[in-house]
């Protein structure tokens, strides 16, 4: 049985390039203060969050819909629009934020959009669904490293 590493690995999407794009937009944290420190927090929880299956199977979805827009067979999708990113596509976005907020909870949907906006590493060069697949499990991680550290770090408990 393949695991989510196998099937990004496939799209030519490593851990290591998740890991880059994530430290590109790093901001120290009580907590969390180090490139080091943060680089092994968003190991262990990207670990953490492709092991749930709700994640592989977004993932997954946004990866095959990734693969049927490039080769045309993506109902109602014009292929230029899609190689262009239209802006009036927002399914990736959609997707992007769920596995976000999936993972890191609301909060991760300004992690979302920072990481989407900057398009650190990896995220450049992804096609529009891969890209913000890819983001949201960055930007869903991330929201959740910084969350735990806060809490446990002696900040009360999020709502």
């Amino acid at each position: 049985m393949k695991d989510l590493e196998d099937v990004l690995r496939e799209s030519g999407i490593t851990t290591g390039e998740m890991v880059s794009a994530y430290l590109e937009l790093f901001v120290a944290h009580p907590g969390i203060e180090t490139a080091q420190e943060a680089e092994a927090g968003f190991r262990r929880e990207l670990e953490r969050a492709m092991d749930d299956v709700n994640v592989c199977a977004l993932v997954a979805a946004g990866l095959k819909l990734e693969e049927e827009a490039e080769a045309g067979r993506l109902p109602g999708m014009d292929p230029e629009a899609f190689r262009e990113d239209a802006v009036h596509i927002l399914a990736d976005e959609v997707l992007g934020m769920a596995i976000a907020e999936y993972i890191g909870g609301t909060r991760a949907r300004f992690e979302y959009v920072r990481y989407d906006r900057e398009k650190p590493g990896i995220l450049g060069r992804l096609g529009p669904f891969a890209d913000d697949v890819v983001c949201g499990l960055i930007a869903g991680v991330s929201s959740r490293l910084y969350t735990e550290a806060g809490m446990a770090g002696g900040e009360k408990k999020p709502l």
